[in-house]
């Protein structure tokens, strides 16, 4: 489907320019801009800031490594 936009003149420079090295259209690099912005909405809480995603998995240290000890971390590090 053809379209008309109004693109930003510094955007489309930069677009052509990125295009040109990547050996594609510029209808191509539009094209998935569009698919990688629209992949994923924003998430965003009902007061319009980010939610953060947070781990709940199990898991945790490896058995006798103190989380409260910088030496006991790297040694731990050292040995793997």
């Amino acid at each position: 489907m053809k379209t008309t936009l109004n693109i930003d003149d510094e955007l489309l420079i930069r677009a052509k320019a990125v295009s040109a090295r990547e050996k594609t259209s510029l209808t191509a690099l539009i094209e998935e801009g569009l698919r990688l912005r629209l992949r994923r909405p924003s998430r965003k809480s009902r007061s319009g800031k980010h939610v953060l995603p947070v781990y709940r998995g199990k898991g945790g240290l490896v058995k006798g490594i103190d989380p409260r000890s910088n030496r006991s971390m790297l040694d731990a590090a050292d040995d793997a």
